[in-house]
Parts: C-alpha cells; structure tokens; sequence
C-alpha cells in the first residue's frame, strides 16, 4: 500500500450508523501492514479518582489523541478514547510524529498536571507475530463525525505490552509542550436523568470472541436502545449552559504556556458569554449556530464504543441495569465475558473541538466518578478504597 493509500485507509473503510453494528465481524477492516499503535495511560489513575482528581485524568486521556491528531495535522486515522488513556492508529510513515508528540504529552501530563503518563508504540506487525490482529470499524455517530471500533485482540495485548514495560518512547525535555489545540473541558457535569449513570465494560472470556460473546453484545446494546435517546447521557438538545471554573483553568493550562494563561483564561471566558448569548437570543455569528452547536455536541458525543470488548457509559434506570447486569454476570459464570460495571450520579464531558465553527467536534463521555478506570479495575481485581458514587 502506497503512503497516500496509508493515509486514506480510514476513510475508505464503510460506515455504519447502527451501534448494534459493532457485533457484526462484517463491518471491520484489518490494518494495513506497517502500521503502528501510539497508545497510553495513567499510572496510578485508581489512586488520582479515589483522591478526586478525574477529570485530570479524563483530560490527560484526551490530550494524547488532541496532541498526535495534531501532530499528523488532523488527518483522519483510527483512535479510540478509553478514559484514563488513549490509542491512535497510524502509517508508519508518521511514527516519528507520533513518538514526539506522545513524549510532548507525557512530560505534560507530568509537569502541569502532577500525573504519571506510560507511552508506547507498538508496531502491528508484532501484534500479528502474535497470532492477534488489529482490525477497525467505522461507526457514524452523527453526520459530521464517526468513531473507531477495534476488534482482534490486538488493541488489548499492545496495552499489556506497554503495562510490562515494553515499546517505551524516551522521555521528552523538561518544559516540553504539545500541541493541544482543540482540547476543551469547559462542561459542568451531566446529572443523569433516567436513573444513573453506569460505565460498562464486556470482554471475552478466555476463549477469546465466540458467536456467544457477540450475542452477549448485541443483546445489551438492545437492552440500552429501549431505555430514552439509548441511554446516551448527553440530552437531546445539548448539555445546559453551565460551565465549570476548574474546566476553564485545565483548558487554559492545557493550551497555552504560564505566560500566557491569564489571556487565555479571559479568551475562554469571553467564548462563553458570547455563546450563552448567541444562545440566548437565537443569533448567528457568521456561520457559528450556538444553538446548532449544543445539539451537534450531543449527536457528536463518545458514549459508547468497541475496543476489544464492548464499553459504554449510559443512563439507565434500575430496570434496565438490572437485565443487563444478569446478562453480564451469566456471561461470566459460563466464561463467556468477564466484565465491570461502576454506577455514579452523573457523566463527564471532555472534547476535541479543532474550531467551533466546523460541526466535526469531538466529545469524549465518562463517568464522572471513576467510569471506565474503575469499572476496569473490577476486570483486573484491583481494589479502590472507598469511591463514593
């Protein structure tokens, strides 16, 4: 495959705008060969959500797909955002790129939010050694943006990979920055509204993907689609209004150096005002619809996925949760699935916006008490202490 075949790989693989579609094998398209997964994730991330510090993590999550998507000027390639960490597919054609901007990132994570991020970049033809693959979907989210599905077990063994040890990138020089234009997390959080909001992981059993653990898929995205907007956290017309002091300063410190940060600060707060207003009023700036715009961010939204096992994070009142939770736990018993699941009050909101003014803008969903982080933990039998939903 040609370098500019390489880089319209993603684009060319079919779309499908049926979630339910995640359980068809049909629907994935393997890597090229020569590929690469930049990945990461917090060391340590248990400790920094019991210690109350997850949206630190979410946006130390989201950085590593803002930074390498800029790095390789927002070309359109796989990636998938897994709460406390992140992975983009890429050419090898851009691995320089991407050991770059994974360092930038990590001395980031470190210096400005006191957190410990773990790099690597595995090539995919070590995967496929392996006897896995890595094979991608293309799933529609709304008509302006689409996310990545990963199946083959590839995506899971580079992070065990990386958890080992192994693929490291050497560490950037102090005062390094990544680009992170576009990362933004000026959103309070989103109560639920059907009951609770749970974050849901479902991996195969030892077997690996059996017809079994599909059905098991399919059954609970089934049980969610009957529960109002499929129990997608965000409502219909966007999320309120209100924005959040801390959100404002992380974006502030994410994306300008200390220097500047006051301007920045006051250049956040300035889009605000300026967008309730709009909002208010039902005005148009040139092409920005405010009112456009909160619905885009819901339609838009990252709530649910497929990463080697199936990860959503919903709200879904008790009935609901609790079908799903027998499905889960007799797929577990017969070693179908094992999985984890975390209840909270309420979903967090982190996002990619490249310009407000395009309708592509990303938003990253998670449980805003732990989400994914914990409910992998319950995977793996790592214990949390006491986190209050």
């Amino acid at each position: 495959m040609s370098d500019t075949d390489d880089l319209s790989f993603f684009a060319g693989v079919p779309v499908f705008d049926q979630f339910e579609g995640v359980a068809d094998t049909a629907n994935y398209r393997p890597l090229p060969e020569g590929w690469i997964l930049a990945l990461a994730d917090i060391v340590g991330s248990t400790k920094a959500i019991v210690d109350g510090r997850y949206k630190d993590v979410n946006m130390a999550g989201a950085s590593v797909i803002s930074a390498v998507l800029n790095a390789v000027e927002k070309g359109d390639f796989p990636f998938v955002f897994g709460g406390d960490g992140a992975l983009v597919a890429l050419p090898a054609s851009l691995e320089t790129q991407a050991r770059d901007a994974l360092a930038a990132v990590q001395r980031w994570v470190a210096e400005d939010l006191d957190l410990e991020l773990r790099i690597a970049i595995v090539p995919v033809a070590d995967i496929r050694h392996e006897g896995l693959d890595v094979r991608v979907a293309r799933y529609s989210a709304s008509p302006f943006v689409s996310y990545a599905m990963f199946a083959g077990g590839g995506t899971s063994w580079a992070e065990r990979q990386m958890k080992a040890g192994r693929y490291g990138v050497a560490p950037a020089p102090a005062g390094t920055r990544p680009d992170l234009a576009g990362l933004s997390c000026r959103w309070n959080p989103i109560e639920a509204q059907n009951g609770e909001i749970v974050s849901i992981i479902a991996v195969p059993g030892e077997v690996g993907v059996t017809p079994q653990f599909r059905e098991l898929v399919a059954a609970i995205v089934a049980i969610s689609a009957e529960q109002n907007r499929a129990g997608h956290p965000v409502p219909a017309d966007g999320p309120a209004l209100a924005f959040s002091i801390k959100g404002i300063n992380r974006e502030a410190r994410a994306t300008a150096p200390a220097k500047r940060r006051l301007f920045q600060r006051l250049w956040i707060l300035m889009q605000i005002v300026l967008t309730v207003a709009l909002h208010r009023f039902g005005i148009r700036l040139g092409t920005f619809d405010a009112r456009r715009y909160k619905r885009d961010v819901a339609d838009n939204s990252d709530f649910r996925k497929f990463d080697d096992g199936l990860k959503m994070t919903i709200d879904v009142d008790d009935a609901h949760l609790q079908r799903i939770q027998t499905l889960l736990a007799d797929a577990q018993a017969s070693g179908i699935a094992r999985y984890g699941l975390h209840r909270q009050k309420s979903a967090l909101m982190t996002c990619f916006v490249p310009t407000p003014v395009s309708r592509d803008h990303m938003h990253f969903i998670d449980g805003a008490n732990g989400g994914y982080a914990v409910a992998a933990s319950q995977l793996t039998g790592k214990t949390l202490g006491n986190v209050t939903p």
